[in-house]
């Protein structure tokens, strides 16, 4: 799809079309029932007579937190973290149907260790009032200014942002070129506006929403450009091939006073019978290991 859309094949809307309108429409909605409802229902689409119009989208994060594999405790003490929040378990391509089995094993070991680390502090922590204070300012400062852009405007902008530059085929130029927008789009943010009050108000959700969003895509985009490869779901146009080195190490972002750096940390080494699998040579169908 990606490529039909980059050499102008492409649906109005930036994706293409599939149809299965060939099949019959008994088995369409049997076998795709969700599928034909949401199509019908919030596109008035009939996908079993008329062609759907599809796109890549982001599907699952392989990065997030950085944390222990036995008790999932991050670098802050207190914070625990299972699940797509947490980096490390899936490697650069994350299998399909392993996200609940991560769940199920790491969010048990999250629950666990986050008990007796509970049980075992001599006090409750305390967080200063102020803090509380000017996070209450921070969370507020939408509702009151007089003029700014509606969250939702800027939260767009930055979903065309990552889909444009740090796309499924990513290479330098575009990645520098996203490097630049999020710099502008942060600028957005801080002056963003919306109404209303505090209670069900969506728009509100979106402006802290946007400051981490910010820091996630942020994160992403420098960790492509200092990844020059392309390794399971990273792929550069400009840097095709796997390389041993990179291999090695993930891209740890950390906070540097205002601004964000990133750097390589080494991996653990692979277990030796592992080690061979992966660099076996593959086996031609029936053939015997």
């Amino acid at each position: 799809i990606y490529t039909e859309v980059q050499e102008g094949r492409g649906t109005p809307h930036g994706g293409a079309f599939l149809d299965i309108s060939y099949l019959p429409a008994e088995r369409v909605q049997k076998k795709l029932p969700s599928m034909y409802h949401q199509f019908l229902e919030l596109a008035d689409v009939d996908i079993t007579k008329q062609p759907m119009e599809v796109g890549p989208t982001t599907h699952y994060i392989m990065g997030g937190i950085r944390v222990d594999p036995d008790t999932a405790a991050a670098t802050v003490p207190g914070l625990f973290a299972a699940g797509e929040a947490a980096a490390g378990m899936h490697g650069a391509n994350r299998l399909g149907g392993n996200s609940l089995s991560d769940l199920v094993v790491f969010g048990r070991r999250a629950g666990e260790a986050a008990a007796a680390y509970a049980r075992g502090l001599a006090s409750r922590p305390r967080i200063a009032e102020s803090e509380i204070e000017a996070e209450a300012r921070d969370l507020e400062a939408p509702f009151g200014r007089a003029a700014g852009e509606s969250p939702f405007v800027v939260h767009q902008a930055l979903q065309q942002c990552m889909n444009d530059w740090v796309g499924i085929y990513r290479a330098e130029k575009e990645l520098e070129r996203a490097v630049d927008e999020l710099a502008k789009l942060e600028k957005r943010v801080a002056r963003v506006r919306v109404a209303g009050g505090r209670i069900y108000n969506p728009g509100w959700h979106m402006c802290r929403d946007l400051e981490n969003m910010l820091v996630v895509s942020e994160a992403i985009t420098r960790s492509a450009l200092l990844r020059k490869e392309s390794r399971g779901a990273h792929s550069r146009l400009d840097h095709p091939n796997s390389e041993a080195a990179f291999g090695k190490v993930n891209h740890c972002c950390v906070r540097a006073g205002d601004a964000m750096r990133v750097h390589a940390t080494p991996l653990p080494e692979m277990p030796a019978e592992l080690k061979r699998l992966f660099e076996a040579a593959p086996q031609p169908a029936g053939a015997k290991a």
